[in-house]
């Protein structure tokens, strides 16, 4: 089997949306041009994942400041200094799960981080995955900033912030 990992396109949002839907509840889907949005972004580093050409499992991430949140819905904004790498969304096809996909697209995104001298990577745990994220090396932290803690709340009761050395 053929497996490509590479950048998310405008090309790819159909089958993205697809991926989504099959993943998440309909609290968490955001729509088409939400993820056009944010593909228009400098900050925008997000990366897909194919099996023999189509799409199994994709990684919404950019480049941010330590302790922002990117509400539900919201764009990726560009920060003058980014010094974390921010996990916004990441599925993978239910089909495909346990096949170290997720893992595919985390690795290059983590070295892309600290090659670009990122000390960070950081995310909101859904859904319950806090245990996953915490073997994957990310701890909870709280958030000093009202408007951040406002942003984490959009994400709905069990939402936390975590972050993970690069």
């Amino acid at each position: 089997m053929s497996v490509v990992v590479r950048p998310l396109a405008l090309s790819d949002l159909a089958d993205l949306l697809a991926v989504q839907r099959t993943c998440y509840g309909d609290g968490f889907v955001e729509g088409g041009e939400v993820f056009a949005r944010r593909l228009a972004s400098p900050a925008n580093c997000s990366l897909v994942l194919e099996r023999d050409g189509q799409m199994c499992a994709y990684l919404a991430a950019y480049r941010t400041a330590w302790g922002k949140i990117t509400p539900l819905h919201g764009d990726f904004e560009a920060v003058a200094r980014p010094d974390t790498l921010y996990l916004h969304d990441m599925a993978v096809l239910p089909a495909c799960a346990g096949q170290g996909l997720a893992r595919a697209l985390l690795q290059p995104l983590w070295a892309q981080a600290v090659e670009q001298g990122m000390r960070h990577s950081a995310l909101v745990s859904v859904q319950g995955s806090q245990t996953y994220w915490e073997r994957q090396g990310y701890a909870p932290q709280p958030l000093d900033d009202a408007t951040q803690r406002a942003g984490l709340g959009g994400y709905g009761e069990g939402a936390v912030y975590m972050v993970r050395s690069l």
